[in-house]
């Protein structure tokens, strides 16, 4: 067992039960870069079968994915390619950043969680719930707790019976300095009672 799965186990009883019942969580892990902020980008607010669905789709009909090809399309040509009308203007916003070099993507494991969080805020399309689930699957961040995911949130709500934002920050400063593992101890529970597997691709 990990550092940070005994320090949880030890400090909150709703989290050892989910390790007591359904064992250690899978953890994620992507690689840095491009095609995986694309990814984040088709993931916002979709089930990951579907995001799966339609970065596949991409894939088949631009190729690799990179600046380049992406921006070979209009707006409306990538919608031919089942991703939405905004999420197109996020992938080519992202494409003109890394093109520019508003944004240094291989740059940014040097800088520190809040500097990578400014640099990544600034382009169009990617929230704090993007960045706070690149710094987990890219960066191996140990501290984040992405109140922007709706898995998460319902989690702690159900779990911990609590409804406000304030009382499941709270909650999670329990779980510091490993909120990270403390979500995908959620991630774990949520799937579990789904009978989901984790999405790899």
């Amino acid at each position: 067992m990990t550092e940070e799965l005994e320090f949880l186990i030890k400090k909150d009883k709703v989290l050892k039960q989910i390790h007591d019942d359904l064992g250690s969580p899978y953890i994620p892990n992507r690689p840095e870069g491009f095609e995986t902020l694309c990814k984040l980008i088709i993931e916002q607010q979709v089930s990951l079968e579907s995001a799966k669905a339609c970065f596949k789709n991409l894939e088949t009909n631009i190729g690799i994915i990179v600046p380049e090809n992406i921006l070979k399309y209009s707006v409306e040509e990538l919608r031919t390619f089942s991703i939405s009308k905004q999420k197109a203007s996020y992938l080519i916003a992202l494409s003109n950043a890394v093109i520019e070099k508003s944004l240094n993507i291989e740059k940014l494991s040097s800088f520190n969680d809040e500097e990578i969080r400014s640099q990544l805020i600034k382009v169009k399309g990617i929230g704090n719930w993007t960045i706070d689930i690149y710094l987990m699957f890219c960066l191996q961040t140990k501290d984040i707790i992405p109140i922007g995911d709706i898995a998460v949130v319902n989690t702690i709500k159900k779990l911990y019976n609590c409804n406000t934002k304030q009382e499941i920050i709270q909650i999670s400063d329990n779980w510091r300095p490993y909120r990270s593992m403390a979500t995908y101890l959620l991630w774990h529970y949520y799937l579990a009672k789904r009978n989901r597997k984790p999405i790899i691709y």
